[in-house]
C-alpha cells in the first residue's frame, strides 16, 4: 500500500471516537451495559470493527463515568447531565475522558474532535455548547489530572 493510501493515525482515532460514540449511545438508548455492547460488537462480523482505541474510550468512560458526569454537571452552565441531548452527553463524556485520562491526546485535539462530531451528528447549537463545556474543563485539566 502506498504512503498516500495508508490511514493517518489521526483519521483512525476520529473513526474510533465515532465508533465509541455509537457503542455508548446504543447502550444508553437500550439500557444495556456499555461493556456488554462493546464485547458483542467486537465479536460480531456484521458490525464495523471496533479498534483498540474505540474500546479504550468505551472502557474509560465507563470506568470514570461518575467523575465525568460530576464535572459535566459543574461546568455545563444551565444544563443538567440528564437534560443534555444524548449525542452531546456522550460526546462530552468521551471528550472529558480524553482530556483527563488519555495523556497522548492533546487537549485541543480532544475538544476539536468532539466539536467536529457534534457538527455532523447533533444540533446546530451543539458544537458551541461542547466547545464551551470542554474548554472550561480543559482550563482546569492540569489540576484535575494531578488529583486523579
Amino acid at each position: 500500500m502506498s504512503a498516500a493510501r495508508q490511514p493517518r493515525p489521526q483519521r483512525a482515532r476520529t473513526k474510533a471516537r465515532k465508533r465509541a460514540l455509537d457503542i455508548l449511545f446504543e447502550s444508553e438508548a437500550r439500557g444495556e451495559d456499555p461493556l456488554e455492547v462493546l464485547a458483542h460488537r467486537r465479536t460480531t462480523d456484521d458490525a464495523p470493527p471496533v479498534s483498540d482505541y474505540a474500546a479504550t474510550l468505551v472502557e474509560g468512560v465507563v470506568a470514570h463515568r461518575e467523575r465525568i458526569d460530576q464535572l459535566l454537571a459543574e461546568h455545563a452552565e444551565g444544563w443538567t447531565v440528564a437534560r443534555m441531548p444524548a449525542v452531546d452527553r456522550t460526546l462530552l463524556r468521551i471528550g472529558v475522558y480524553e482530556l483527563l485520562w488519555e495523556d497522548d491526546v492533546d487537549d485541543p485535539v480532544a475538544i476539536t474532535e468532539a466539536v467536529e462530531l457534534a457538527r455532523t451528528l447533533s444540533t446546530d447549537d451543539s458544537p458551541r455548547f461542547l466547545n464551551g463545556v470542554l474548554g472550561r474543563i480543559a482550563d482546569i485539566a492540569p489540576q484535575l489530572r494531578a488529583t486523579r
